[in-house]
């Protein structure tokens, strides 16, 4: 699938539409519309290596793989997958929807305003749509869900653009999908409702995306001046930020004679590339055995490791938790991809025992640290870095201080702290999981969760953001489950004996035969019984986590964070113990620091100065806000509260700039009684206050033209202006602006009407006759 991995020798079946009698092995692959592929078989029998070379796999495969839609062409004797039974309900939908004239199967010339193409993008885009969304993968800005977004957008432009539907079209397409697949993906069937909603929901965002990016794209056309290179980094950012199609740009800027620097392009794109790259390292780190190294344990009958002393904890008599140090003998090392007898000290290396109790990273929970000892040797630490799983194999990634072999006994001892820490998240993960579903519906499904000392992070589908007060009763749900300090039972169960229990929450992946479930409140074996509805009025998993045996220890649990970074999947933080209560004290001193400024700002009666430091404070506390954990629920109401204050302040500087600016106008205007082109330096605090003088100038003055400076005491010059409509396009406001400034070593920007910008100089007597000058030039 890329230039390194597992491959081998194929075969194919080919399919010859036009004549089953002649011999066409010489069309084969070489791009003849009547000779098609329809089977590929690959046998897997190497791994191509980053040098080129092949390695021979250790279990050899067949990978097949069959195209159903050409399949379907030579079942139904068509020659095109749109003249099947699979697109053409589809098509004719279009046909209807749309308006325009039916499809035709026309293609290239021969398809006069790309019409016919359209249909086909939209019919195959709906598709992978549906299916998509209704799996659970949605438009986004990352990965999978990028590429999603951009097929999306790009139906929605064909839609629009070339079939002129009405909005909401593409999303009415959707229960003709679910009429052709459903039998085939009865996901589509239950979850028809999020599909419409996500596709018209983003369809909305990206139709404003589309008008402010048309709006972008007309401004930086204006103020190019006679450049004929559109600036590459506003197009990135356009695409980007905004998600607008880079061939639309294009198209856009080819209608106004620009160009598109597409080198500059791709460089920008390979940056960004590599930017998001190490955080892709970071997730997956840790130290796993590749192919040939877990083969050669296998063939050479290494045990998978023991990790049952890893559930070896108990309470003690004094209600703490103990855990137990676990004997292991060194089986094998690990180090540079290949599996050693010995690593001397100093090395970092792969420690493969016959048995653990360090819990290896899986199931969303991260791995457990702590350290070994020699068993001859007590006094050298041997610090465990992670933990991870390969093939039932436990791989130690070890500090190695000093010489360590095969054959060699330690003793193993984890960082009780974090791993208490860890069974705390972890079943309050699940009790998350449970109130998320009694106070949201069973509607909801799990995308995911990530499991660490510090925090937990569970990310779930919902139709809509979780509302505030969902929040709170969400967390009360769960406040009420540690009150009543519930047991947590646990038990393996064969798997085929959890498809009977109601309630039983599962996620899509493949469980192992034997699999633990982790029930609150409810034991395993009374969840087994026939019609048993136990599961449905508590928290009942399959997990391979650690957890507390009693709710009660997690104490306390608030969510700091629920946002939605894709539209339909809620990313929700809680913390719990200690750091719930802290967040709840730091929640409440933010609140009361709220309070007060609030009080300050009702009082009123505010100079500039005091109302630009009031503007000041709002924005420190909303910064504070933000940035520091806090319940989400009184976060939110903070943010409303801070929001409403900064409209207020922001209110009481525009009134007192404008009485600012007002006392300025009467002496210009005595000064410059019937000049058509008024051209001043007056002294003001800031450009807001200067444009306002200005504004103001020419509400007086009707058809006058006004540019004002004004000199600071830092050396700077503001400089704005404003321009009579009816002098446009002749005299530009923004054009004036950007002479003057960039005379004075500064920069400008605005309108056709109004204008403003700065620079410094030290002849401002000069700067003044230039910019008169201009002025008489152009009119």
């Amino acid at each position: 699938m890329g230039d390194t991995g597992p491959c081998g020798p194929c075969t194919e079946i080919h399919y010859d539409h036009k004549d089953v009698g002649r011999n066409a092995a010489a069309l084969v692959n070489q791009g003849n519309p009547d000779v098609v592929e329809i089977w590929n078989l690959v046998f897997m029998q190497f791994n191509r290596e980053a040098d080129g070379s092949l390695c021979q796999l250790p279990q050899h495969h067949v990978d097949t793989g069959m195209g159903l839609e050409r399949l379907l062409t030579v079942l139904q004797s068509k020659r095109s997958n749109y003249d099947t039974d699979l697109f053409t309900p589809l098509l004719d939908a279009i046909h209807r929807g749309s308006g325009r004239p039916p499809y035709q199967g026309l293609v290239g010339e021969a398809d006069a305003g790309g019409v016919d193409m359209a249909y086909r993008v939209v019919a195959d885009h709906v598709r992978t749509l549906s299916v998509c969304i209704a799996d659970g993968v949605y438009p986004g800005m990352s990965g999978a869900e990028l590429v999603l977004r951009h097929i999306l957008r790009r139906a929605l432009r064909f839609c629009s653009e070339v079939l002129h539907a009405p909005p909401g079209f593409l999303g009415s397409l959707v229960p003709v999908v679910v009429e052709i697949l459903g039998d085939a993906y009865p996901d589509l069937k239950t979850e028809t409702d999020r599909v419409i909603s996500i596709i018209n929901e983003n369809e909305n965002a990206f139709l404003s995306c589309l008008f402010r990016g048309r709006r972008i794209i007309n401004r930086t056309l204006q103020q190019m001046d006679h450049s004929k290179v559109f600036p590459v980094e506003v197009a990135w950012g356009l695409h980007r930020n905004l998600g607008f199609p880079l061939d639309l740009i294009g198209l856009m800027l080819e209608e106004n004679g620009v160009q598109l620097d597409i080198a500059a392009l791709d460089q920008l794109a390979q940056e960004d590339a590599e930017r998001k790259a190490p955080k892709q390292q970071e997730e997956s780190s840790g130290m796993l055995l590749d192919v040939h190294s877990l083969a050669k344990l296998q063939q050479d009958g290494v045990p998978v490791t023991d990790d049952s002393p890893v559930f070896a904890y108990e309470l003690g008599p004094d209600g703490n938790y103990v855990f137990n140090p676990c004997q292991a003998t060194v089986l094998v090392l690990y180090k540079e991809g290949s599996l050693q007898k010995e690593v001397g000290g100093g090395q970092r290396c792969g420690v493969l025992l016959d048995r653990t109790c360090f819990y290896a990273e899986k199931g969303g929970q991260t791995s457990d640290q702590g350290y070994m000892v020699h068993h001859e040797q007590q006094d050298v630490l041997f610090p465990v870095v992670s933990v991870q799983v390969s093939g039932g194999y436990v791989i130690h990634e070890v500090i190695v201080s000093e010489t360590l072999k095969a054959g060699d006994q330690v003793q193993l001892f984890v960082d009780e702290t974090q791993r208490l820490a860890c069974m705390v998240n972890h079943t309050a993960t699940h009790l998350l999981n449970f109130a998320l579903r009694q106070v949201l519906g069973d509607n909801i499904r799990q995308q995911g969760s990530q499991v660490t000392a510090e925090r937990l992070r569970f990310h779930v589908s919902t139709k809509a953001p979780i509302k505030t007060e969902q929040l709170q009763e969400i967390e009360g749900v769960i406040q009420e489950i540690i009150k009543r300090n519930e047991l947590v039972y646990t038990a393996e169960v064969a798997i085929q004996l959890t498809d009977g229990v109601q309630g039983l929450r599962k996620l899509d992946e493949v469980y192992p035969d034997l699999s633990r479930v982790v029930s609150v409140g409810v034991p395993v074996e009374r969840l087994l019984v026939p019609e048993s509805q136990d599961a449905l009025h508590t928290s009942v998993e399959l997990c391979c986590g650690t957890h507390l045996q009693h709710t009660g220890a997690i104490e306390d649990l608030t969510i700091i964070s629920e946002r939605q970074l894709v539209k339909g999947i809620s990313y929700i933080v809680a913390v719990t113990r200690e750091q719930a209560r802290q967040a709840r004290e730091t929640g409440q001193f933010l609140a009361k620091e709220v309070d007060s400024l609030s009080v300050r700002v009702k009082q009123g009666g505010f100079s500039l100065n005091g109302a630009q430091k009031l503007s000041r404070e709002v924005g420190l506390l909303t910064d504070m806000v933000e940035n520091t954990a806090i319940p989400q629920a009184l976060k939110r109401e903070l943010h409303a509260t801070l929001k409403t204050l900064q409209r207020v302040s922001n209110s009481a500087i525009r009134k007192q700039e404008t009485k600012l600016a007002a006392e300025k106008v009467p002496n210009l205007l005595a000064k410059h009684s019937s000049q058509p082109v008024i051209i001043d330096t007056i002294p003001v605090e800031s450009p807001s206050i200067l444009m306002k003088v200005v504004n103001q100038l020419c509400d007086k003055r009707p058809g006058a033209s006004v540019m004002l400076l004004s000199p600071q005491a830092s050396g700077q010059v503001f400089c704005a202006c404003q321009v009579s409509k009816s002098l446009l396009p002749v005299f530009s406001a923004a054009d004036w602006a950007l002479a003057v400034c960039t005379a004075m070593g500064g920069k400008a920007g605005g309108s056709g009407v109004v204008a403003r910008g700065s620079g410094s100089t030290n002849n401002l007597q000069l700067v003044l006759t230039a910019a008169l000058e201009y002025a008489k030039n152009k009119l």
